[in-house]
């Protein structure tokens, strides 16, 4: 694994955390969507199945949920 790879991943963690910071639901979901995007890029450095799946599925449920609140609104 070469550098970058490895800040890429420091930089995905990074998002997520920042994002359980948020004070509203919908930019927690929306930030974490950005940071799961980076643990897929990161994944696919790798070629890891599982932090590519979760990581997708992640994705999948909040834009569901974004979706949904959208919707309500």
């Amino acid at each position: 694994m070469n550098q970058y790879t490895e800040y890429i991943g420091y930089l995905a963690s990074a998002i997520v955390l920042i994002s359980f910071l948020m004070g509203k639901i919908v930019y927690l979901r929306i930030i974490n969507t950005i940071g799961c995007a980076f643990f897929i890029f990161y994944g696919i450095l790798l070629d890891s199945k599982p932090i590519i799946i979760t990581n997708a599925a992640i994705v999948l449920i909040n834009m569901y949920y974004l979706n949904k609140n959208k919707k309500s609104n």
